[in-house]
């Protein structure tokens, strides 16, 4: 028999643990070390076309960093959670934010096809519209739904001036 402890939960350790792991780059990761695994080890003989791949890889690897530190700059600048389980301190609407709803998504998205691009990854070009969905149905959505409640019309507005992706 197994007593606990009226105030704690079994196991919350544990449900902690995974909900730390449920954010976006461990996500991306995961898609990362696929797609590195499929293009060293199950390359099929497919290829993109090594100065094309490489050139266009390396533009869409250093945009989706740049996305990042941009939208980064705009948490820290508004003083408000980057971390996307926790509830927004503002909303944010400057900056990379003008042009996209979610640039941080939007760079991990970069970053995944320019690394598949530079990987001669081809059979792994579908974990690109796998990590989307992904992304959207994780994230994406809570995330709105959370500013929606919290931020009601002005939310609303910047849903009508700005677009989820692009």
């Amino acid at each position: 028999m197994v007593i606990f402890h009226p105030g704690i939960r079994p196991n919350s350790g544990c449900s902690e643990m995974l909900r730390w792991l449920d954010i976006p780059p461990v996500w991306l990761l995961g898609c990362l070390v696929l797609a590195w695994l499929q293009s060293s080890h199950f390359g099929s003989g497919l290829t993109f076309g090594p100065v094309w791949a490489d050139f266009a890889g390396g533009i869409l690897l250093g945009g989706g960093v740049v996305l990042i530190l941009m939208a980064a700059a705009e948490f820290r600048r508004h003083r408000t959670t980057i971390v996307p389980h926790r509830e927004a301190g503002r909303l944010i609407q400057t900056g990379i934010f003008k042009r996209t709803r979610n640039p941080i998504y939007l760079g991990d998205t970069l970053i995944l096809t320019g690394l598949i691009l530079r990987w001669d990854a081809v059979l792994s070009l579908p974990l690109v519209p796998l990590f989307l969905w992904i992304i959207e149905r994780r994230f994406v959505i809570p995330e709105e739904d959370r500013l929606r409640r919290t931020f009601r019309m002005q939310f609303a507005q910047y849903c009508r001036k700005t677009r989820r992706w692009l």
